[in-house]
C-alpha cells in the first residue's frame, strides 16, 4: 500500500483522468473529492460491498 501525506486542497493522481483531492480534516475525519470519469463509478466500500451483495443475490 502506498502512503502519502497531503494538506488540504492538495491532491494525488491515479492513472491519467482520477484526481483525489483533500478538502478538509476535522478531528479523526478526512473530507476528499474525487474527480473520476463519469463511466469510472466511485463508492465509499461499505456501498460497494452492499451493492456487490445483492448483485450477488439476483
Amino acid at each position: 500500500m502506498l502512503l502519502l501525506t497531503r494538506k488540504i486542497n492538495e491532491s494525488i493522481l491515479i492513472g491519467d483522468n482520477i484526481r483525489v483531492t483533500i478538502k478538509g480534516v476535522n478531528d479523526k475525519r478526512v473530507r476528499i473529492g474525487v474527480l473520476a470519469p463519469d463511466n469510472m463509478p466511485v463508492h465509499r466500500e461499505e456501498v460497494y460491498s452492499r451493492l456487490k451483495r445483492e448483485q450477488e443475490r439476483d
